[in-house]
This record gives C-alpha cells, sequence and structure tokens, in this order.
C-alpha cells in the first residue's frame, strides 16, 4: 500500500456530521488539514424527537445542535440537510420488507449504499464538492497508478469496512475517512475531541438500529407489520410453542422464542428457518446451523470484479470474525464455499470478502447449503 499524496490543491469536502465524536473529530481533521470543509447534519427522520433515549437513536434535535456546536467550534460552515423521504424510503422500508420476507438485513449498510454515498454524494458533487468525509474506521488507499482500494482501519478492533463493502469505484473517488488510518483507542479519540474543545467529547455512541431508539426491533416491526400468529415447529415439524409474527425472528437466534416444549436432548434450541408463507419458525439444535456453502446476488466490486474462482477471506456480520473462503461469480451470483462450517448465517445479510485488508467487495446472502450434522 501507499500513502495517500497530498493534493496539489485543498479539496472541497463534505463532512457528514452525526452529531457524534467520530464525525467531528473526522471533520476537524479534514480542515486541520488544509481542506476547505463544509458541515452536513442528514435529517433523516419525519419526526426527531428533542432527545436520544441514552445512547439509542439518531436524527434528534440534541443531535442536529450537536452538529452545530461541533462546527462552530471548528470554524466551518454548516447545513442541515433533510434527506428524510430518500432514508424512509432506501432504508426502513427496504428493512421491514425484508424482515416481512424472513430475512435479516442490515440497515447501515443500505444507509451508506443509498444515502451517504448516493444521494448525498450525488447532491454534493453537483453543488461542486470533491469529497465527503465521515467518521467511518476504513481506509481509501491511492495506488501509484490512480485507482483507488478501500482498506481496513488501522485498528482492527474499531474496523468498519464492512458496512462500507458496498461502494463502488465512483463513490470511493470521492470519500474520504480521517480516522481510519488511526491506531487508537476510543479513549484517545475523545481525549482528541476535547483538546479540540469539542462538547461531544464525552457523548455516549449510538447503537443497534439508529431508526429504533429504544431497541425494540420486533415491537417496531410489529407495529408496521401487526401480530400474525403462528407456529414453531421442531425439525419433524411437530409444534413446539406458537410466536405473533415469523418476522421477529432470525436464522440463529436462541433468546425470545417461547418454547413450553424442552428439546429431547435438554439443550438450547435455535431459530434454523423462517417461512414468511405459512408463518412457520423452525427449530433445532446449534449443530444444526452449520453452513457450508452460500450463493449471494447484486454483488458490488470495490475495484474490478474477480474473474474466476479465488481464495478470500469473508466477514458475515457488522462485529464478526473473518472465515476462509472460495468465491466465484457465477451467472450474476456470487457461489461462496467456506473452508469450515460457519453458523448463524442468514439469508438478507451481507457477505463481504477480503483480500488480506482490501475489501474486494459484497453481495446480499440469497441462501445457504447446511452441512450434514449428526444431531442425535
Amino acid at each position: 500500500m501507499t500513502d495517500i499524496p497530498q493534493p496539489s490543491r485543498p479539496l472541497r469536502v463534505l463532512a457528514a456530521m452525526s452529531g457524534g465524536v467520530d464525525s467531528a473529530v473526522a471533520a476537524a481533521r479534514a480542515a486541520e488539514a488544509g481542506h476547505d470543509v463544509t458541515g452536513v447534519h442528514l435529517a433523516l427522520s419525519a419526526n426527531p424527537q428533542s432527545f436520544r433515549t441514552g445512547a439509542r437513536g439518531c436524527c434528534t434535535i440534541e443531535d442536529s445542535r450537536d452538529a452545530r456546536r461541533a462546527a462552530d467550534v471548528i470554524g466551518i460552515p454548516f447545513y442541515v440537510w433533510d434527506l428524510a423521504d430518500r432514508f424512509r424510503e432506501d432504508v426502513v422500508e427496504d428493512f421491514v420488507a425484508e424482515y416481512e420476507a424472513g430475512r435479516t438485513p442490515n440497515p447501515c449498510l443500505r444507509c451508506n449504499e443509498k444515502i451517504k454515498f448516493a444521494a448525498l454524494l450525488d447532491k454534493a458533487l453537483a453543488l461542486g464538492f470533491d469529497a465527503v468525509c465521515t467518521g467511518h474506521y476504513a481506509q481509501v488507499i491511492l495506488r501509484e497508478d490512480g485507482t483507488r482500494e478501500l482498506h481496513r482501519a488501522s485498528d482492527m478492533a474499531k474496523d468498519q469496512s464492512y458496512v462500507l463493502g458496498v461502494l463502488d469505484d465512483r463513490q470511493l473517488a470521492h470519500a474520504m475517512f480521517p480516522l481510519g488510518d488511526t491506531v487508537t483507542t476510543k479513549e484517545e479519540i475523545r481525549a482528541e475531541a476535547e483538546r479540540r474543545g469539542l462538547a461531544v467529547a464525552k457523548k455516549p455512541d449510538s447503537h443497534d438500529i439508529c431508526f429504533i431508539a429504544d431497541g425494540d426491533t420486533q415491537g417496531f416491526l410489529a407495529n408496521r407489520l401487526g401480530k400474525a400468529e403462528g407456529d414453531i415447529v421442531d425439525e419433524s415439524g411437530s409444534k413446539v410453542g406458537t410466536h405473533e409474527g415469523a418476522y421477529g425472528f432470525t436464522i440463529g437466534q436462541r433468546k425470545g422464542l417461547r418454547i413450553g416444549t424442552p428439546a429431547p436432548d435438554g439443550k438450547p434450541r435455535y431459530v434454523l428457518d423462517i417461512s414468511p408463507v405459512d408463518n412457520t419458525v423452525t427449530v433445532g439444535p446449534a449443530a444444526a446451523l452449520d453452513v457450508n456453502a452460500l450463493t449471494a446476488i447484486k454483488p458490488r466490486w470495490c475495484g474490478t470484479a474477480p474473474s474466476g474462482p479465488g481464495t478470500y477471506t469473508a466477514q458475515l456480520r457488522a462485529h464478526g470474525g473473518e472465515t476462509g473462503v472460495t468465491a466465484e461469480v457465477v451467472d450474476g451470483s456470487l457461489e461462496v464455499s467456506f473452508t469450515e462450517p460457519v453458523r448463524g448465517v442468514a439469508p438478507g445479510q451481507a457477505i463481504v470478502l477480503y483480500d488480506g485488508t482490501r475489501v474486494v467487495g459484497s453481495a446480499t446472502i440469497a441462501s445457504t447449503v447446511r452441512a450434514t450434522a449428526d444431531v442425535a
């Protein structure tokens, strides 16, 4: 890898400022590097609340004010852009539809693809900006031949390249991640914010799904989709419980199953399958979750698409580890085989391929091939 060369002129940078510490420090670093930075807060909720719920939620009036105060301290112009309609259509409604279809989506990844590096980036370029800056922990590396690559952050503990695996060449060419090459703890980032006089230095991080402020995903889905009672069955098809909506479950789930009948072996049971057609949830032993292979659709490449089969590592969830795979594009879909069985793989999740620290691309899991397990 080579260092990103300093531009011959300061870039016009639009810094997405969520109201949190990471985006504030990223904007401050971009300005300190000599770029012409303008801060923007994205209003993504049609009905923002005055206060967050602990460390949950986003797009509140409080967040907007925190972002504005940070921009004032940094000394950059600041605006609020209303992208609530796009966010509702491209992220929230997609999230609900995916769960209704029995899949498990990743709304953060979809937001990066559709909002921050599509709607926001398109508007920024139309206004003459050169790049969009965010507080993500990842790196864009400029090669000597002028091509760009997306790489993991220097600090693997904070790496967020998984949720950026949907970015294509054009988007990478206009992306800036000032925190990605810094090997520091979150406490050190907060200390830097405090040194810079940013009041968000001690603000708690947001987590879980940003548009579900109370963290109750099942309740959120129930309000949108209504209750739909159905059966929970074991692998033989015998009824072992009931539920109020198959959309409230995900593959690999163990807690909250409300199964009255214990398993014959006395061991915990997990969600193995979700069938929205007959509103049935199938449960079984952990060993039945083992997956040897999968098919993923809608691949997006951070550079040139691979030609022929290749050996990579893969990440299957935002905070998951890496696993060895072989992968090949066949008739437009990504066919993946695991070197060792993995568990908890759900349709709707994203699989992101890596070559070392370089992000090769991502795709949406459509189906899996279960390993043959002796569960007796």
